[in-house]
């Protein structure tokens, strides 16, 4: 039962840090219509921000400037050259492609940065543990719960009460009929992509820490997984990229704890668990679970 706890626990831990890259995949496609390959390098880059600023800045001024510096190029990144090719539909399946481009780019750089060492963000959870009754739980997962809940929080506060959300809402819609309503649609998608940048250097942060041996080269991809949360969820829907998360990160926690037991399925099966969940799903809901189904006029 205490294992089981444990599990429960830890894959709550991985479903809040999925939550929040899953988010900046919703906020993007919201905006855009784009899909955005490039999401583990950018958690990547802030990762490695904060490993290598640390020691001369302390982690509240690694993290700070991290966040900055990765919001700022994922803006960038949209605003000088995937805005270039248009705002329509077609456009946004050509940026698609480009983001891969991107990531592969960004990957393949800080990819021999790091090389084959471990680093260490400097968090200042180290590998503590708290005991919580008959379970013992690492203080960076308790942490991750904790700042994840806060930080999404703030996000849905933002999509729903200020304006900048009630024009991401507006082009989620229609595009087109937002544009003549006078929403600047380029503002909004730079928005979007410099909030995912930013989530997604702040997942980093959980993503290295114990009881994870450090930031490697490989984070990036690991952080991949919550792409079939949001696709579980509903790709439009920021409470659905939660669920999604939530549900993706226990089902990983617990076919790891119980690999055992589920021999047959293959060493590596929790690897592909949330594949398999995103696939089972869709085949019942081929919207996701938030999804909406499109109306279309004849």
């Amino acid at each position: 039962m205490t294992g089981f706890l444990d599990n429960v626990l830890g894959g709550l831990a991985l479903g809040a840090v999925y939550a929040l890259v899953a988010l900046g995949f919703v906020v993007i496609f919201k905006a855009s219509g784009v899909l955005n390959f490039a999401h583990g390098s950018l958690l990547l880059l802030g990762g490695y921000l904060i490993a290598v600023l640390h020691d001369d800045l302390g982690f509240a001024g690694a993290l700070a400037l991290a966040v900055l510096t990765t919001a700022a190029l994922a803006g960038a990144l949209d605003r000088f050259l995937l805005q270039r090719g248009g705002q329509d539909a077609h456009s946004a399946h050509v940026q698609t492609i480009v983001t891969i481009g991107i990531d592969i780019v960004l990957f393949t750089d800080l990819a021999r940065r790091i090389g084959g060492d471990l680093l260490s963000l400097g968090d200042p959870w180290g590998d503590s543990v708290t005991e919580l009754g008959p379970v013992t739980v690492a203080d960076s997962r308790l942490a991750a719960i904790v700042v994840s809940a806060a930080v999404i929080g703030a996000v849905f506060a933002l999509f729903r009460f200020t304006s900048w959300g009630l024009s991401l809402r507006a082009a989620a819609e229609d595009l087109e009929a937002a544009a003549l309503m006078g929403v600047r649609l380029g503002r909004v998608r730079a928005g979007a992509w410099c909030l995912a940048g930013a989530l997604a250097a702040l997942a980093a942060v959980f993503l290295a820490a114990f009881p994870a041996p450090g930031l490697e080269r490989t984070t990036g991809q690991i952080a991949l997984n919550a792409f079939p949360a949001a696709i579980l969820g509903g790709l439009a829907s920021p409470a659905g990229a939660l669920a999604g998360s939530l549900l993706i990160g226990l089902t990983e926690a617990l076919v790891v704890g119980h690999q055992s037991d589920l021999h047959v399925l293959g060493e590596g099966f929790g690897d592909v668990a949330p594949y398999a969940v995103m696939l089972l799903v869709l085949l019942v809901r081929p919207t996701g679970l938030f999804g909406a189904k499109g109306a279309a006029r004849v």
